[in-house]
């Protein structure tokens, strides 16, 4: 809307992954990258993005998903020390 959004990462519940934090953050994080465009972050969420792709395209901390063996606390720390 003009004057309010709402910014999630929409998908399922994937059970068959709850609790074994292997999930694949990504969707939160680009649902994040949004909102800061929202609110008139660009810079900050084209950083965030950037980092991201950084971090996927390494390929040495991702998740189950994307080929690798890492945990959704590793991906996240390899992305918070790629910004």
């Amino acid at each position: 809307g003009t004057s309010a959004a709402i910014f999630e990462a929409v998908h399922g519940s994937a059970p068959d992954i709850a609790g074994k934090r292997i999930a694949n953050p990504s969707a939160l994080i680009l649902a994040s990258a949004m909102m800061l465009d929202y609110l008139t972050f660009s810079a900050q969420a084209t950083r965030l993005r950037s980092a991201l792709a950084e971090t996927i395209a390494a390929k040495e901390t991702v998740t189950p998903d994307l080929g690798g063996h890492s945990n959704c606390d590793q991906f996240t720390d390899a992305l918070i020390a790629s910004l």
